[in-house]
């Protein structure tokens, strides 16, 4: 790759290669991830450099489609800094992946300081070109090139440098310069709301259609003329020179455009009616369109559109229609199929008017067809965005006073991070994810067995090493005897080196085990006298308290006594609730101010 060539290349100043301060915690964020990578595949790939503390992959809130990207976080900072500087741009499932320091501050992206934005790239150049060549400048925070769905560049990028100095000096000094043999744009990054805002009050471009054949661009340009300096003015012809019947006005000054908008918008020129508006790019026109439609359908709809679920396969559209016509006049019925013909199981019936929809729901929901097994279900349609909405909510409502024994709804899955002991021998496995609740009977597992101390006998017996997930499952079972004689012991005596046994195992015990399997005896305990209260949230709960820095003498602690073992449960769901609260309403960001 060739490098910017202005006349005198830049030398970065010492406060530019002093070097990023280290961050508090040695937490990596990994972009550009293949939809199939997982937890497994991540860890497989960084524990090559250094021990692993735990992963997550961050997942749609109801799909639980990932959404290309994760976070990894290492025990040692300096892990940390090998992974970033060997791993970067390294592929993982055959996509390129980007390392970059995790920033959990939004305000460090979100204010645009130090972000600049280069276009008329090569296709050629990716993350790793671009870093190579805006690195000299200073420290750099992201880096990355924008990717279409088949990995190939859309031709721009985005440099986040540590301050905006370093910034100052790339755009100085690369702007209008050549990278492979292209003359490339280098400016500060200006974000897309401020950006909508500057064109809306620059624009000089006016796009007309409905132009008569017989105009000619000389024509054109004096009808428009009367408004202001015209710099050009072309009407767009095919190869024979015939008229397409559109084109383009461009003024020396917003102003004139926008006069010039206001005035020939609806007006006659020759023999039609013209249409004038602000020119658009497509990707723009295309935006502005889709969201034009989807409020026309809702609006044309509300009220009327009913779905319909539970269909069986021998029902077909006349059937259907059959069965709904008698409470009012249908304008539409359609079942839903695949590329085989074969019904999905759902579809819709339109109705002329509301009162028609309601009496059809009133009527046909719950109700079983004659020859069917499953009765129907019938709601009025909802579009995509709104039903998100209220299943996101429904979720967050659920996530308290779940009564014991009850299963998760189908559209919540719970999202797995992965913790890994120090020594790399044993895992443990608690969701943590906030937006979501927990699956249908989610126990912890274990990828591998602890190694027990020769003195100390596994809980249930020399059996229970090979039980797995269902020795957990087994202390769910069991809470009634546990909770009527461990949870009365004091934490005072529990946190002794004398405290009572807990299902054998006394504190004593716990310590001989190895420091990274000793929390993971505890929350294995843990567990099971959560998932007591709460079923669906227990894996979280329990993460949450590995994880707080408590000492292994305060876990221990909360197994006998009952009162702080609550309280602590509710304190960890406040937590969890306005974290949910906090992130409903904000969608996802990359890492990279794109």
């Amino acid at each position: 790759m060739s490098t910017p060539t202005p006349a005198t290349q830049a030398t970065p100043s010492s406060a530019q290669t002093t070097g990023t301060p280290k961050p508090p915690s040695a937490s990596l964020y990994v972009g550009d991830l293949a939809p199939e990578v997982s937890e497994g595949l991540l860890f497989e790939t960084f524990n090559t450099v250094g021990p692993v503390s735990s992963i997550r992959v961050c997942r749609d809130t109801l799909t639980r489609r990932s959404l290309g990207y994760a976070y990894v976080n290492f025990h040692s900072v300096v892990d940390a800094e090998r992974a970033l500087d060997s791993l970067n741009n390294n592929p993982i499932a055959g996509r390129p992946c980007r390392i970059m320091w995790s920033q959990r501050d939004p305000s460090i992206r979100k204010t645009g300081v130090g972000n600049i934005f280069i276009k008329n790239l090569d296709n050629t150049i990716g993350h790793k070109e671009l870093y190579d060549t805006f690195s000299a400048f200073g420290n750099i925070l992201s880096c990355k090139v924008a990717m279409n769905d088949k990995g190939e560049s859309k031709g721009y990028g985005f440099v986040h440098f540590e301050n905006q100095q370093c910034a100052d000096n790339a755009v100085q000094m690369v702007n209008d310069n050549l990278m492979l043999d292209k003359k490339v744009y280098v400016g500060p990054f200006i974000p897309r709301k401020v950006r909508a805002q500057q064109l809306e009050q620059s624009w000089t471009n006016v796009f007309i259609k409905d132009i008569d054949p017989s105009i000619d661009d000389a024509a054109l340009r004096q009808a428009f003329s009367e408004f202001g300096t015209v710099t050009s003015a072309v009407i767009m012809r095919k190869e024979d020179g015939t008229s397409l019947g559109f084109g383009f006005v461009n003024f020396e000054g917003h102003e004139s455009a926008d006069k010039a908008v206001a005035a020939m918008h609806g007006a006659k020129l020759g023999n039609k009616t013209l249409y004038c508006c602000r020119a658009q790019k497509k990707a723009e026109r295309e935006a502005k369109l889709k969201k034009e439609w989807e409020q026309l359908k809702i609006s044309k709809y509300q009220g009327i559109n009913l779905y319909i679920k539970n269909i069986e396969d021998e029902i077909d559209e006349e059937r259907l229609k059959t069965e709904f016509a008698p409470w009012g006049t249908i304008k539409s019925c359609k079942i839903m199929t695949d590329e085989k013909g074969t019904s999905k199981g759902f579809g819709f019936v339109c109705y002329s008017a509301p009162e028609e929809s309601q009496r059809a729901i009133n009527e046909m929901n719950n109700r079983t067809l004659t020859g069917c097994q499953k009765p129907l279900y019938v709601a009025l349609h909802e579009p995509k965005e709104l039903r998100r909405q209220k299943l996101t909510l429904n979720a967050l409502k659920g996530m308290r006073n779940v009564p014991q024994g009850a299963g998760a709804p189908l559209y919540n899955a719970g999202q797995p991070v992965f913790y890994q002991g120090a020594n790399m021998q044993q895992g443990f496995v608690y969701p943590q994810q906030m937006m979501s609740s927990m699956p249908r009977g989610w126990q912890p597992q274990y990828p591998m067995q602890p190694q027990y101390p020769a003195n100390v006998v596994p809980r249930g017996g020399a059996n229970s090493a090979a039980r797995g997930r269902g020795g957990a499952r087994g202390a769910a079972g069991n809470n009634n005897g546990r909770q009527g004689g461990n949870r009365r012991q004091s934490a005072q005596v529990a946190a002794t080196e004398v405290a009572p046994p807990i299902d054998g195992l006394t504190l004593a015990q716990v310590k001989a085990f190895p420091a990274d399997q000793q929390k993971i005896l505890i929350g294995e305990r843990l567990y099971g006298l959560i998932a007591a209260q709460q079923p669906l949230l227990a894996g979280k709960i329990t993460g949450m308290f590995l994880e707080s820095g408590w000492t292994v003498e305060e876990l221990f602690a909360l197994l006998t006594d009952e009162a702080s073992l609550n309280q602590k449960i509710e304190d960890a769901i406040s937590v969890l609730e306005r974290a949910n609260q906090s992130e409903a309403g904000e969608t996802v960001e990359a890492e990279a101010s794109a």
